[in-house]
């Protein structure tokens, strides 16, 4: 148990501060797994945001949050979000992996 206990331990402190989830941008990013599914893999009916591209990501949800792009609910959605937010959101899905 201690052998187990010292490994894992080991494993937490090699792992770069990098490494480390923005817990802010993963509450915001849940929000949106009701309709694109956990960590934004969606199941389909929906966009993937796992692995969408960060630029993109920004892009749509403001296109979105300017009545640019009207799509469903997602133009009301994006309006709640502050630019920071989004920019935090974009930079957690384009980190998770797309699950293929």
């Amino acid at each position: 148990m201690k052998a187990c206990t010292g490994i894992m331990l080991a494993l937490l402190f090699a792992l770069p501060a990098s490494a480390e989830v923005d817990k802010r941008a993963r509450s915001l990013a849940s929000t949106c797994a009701a309709c694109h599914g956990t960590d934004g893999k969606s199941v389909g009916g929906t966009a993937v945001l796992a692995g969408m591209d960060k630029a993109e990501f920004i892009k749509q949800m403001t296109s979105f949050k300017s009545g640019q792009r009207k799509v469903t609910v997602m133009h009301q959605h994006a309006r709640g979000y502050t630019d920071e937010e989004i920019e935090k959101m974009a930079t957690y899905f384009s980190t998770q992996s797309r699950g293929e």
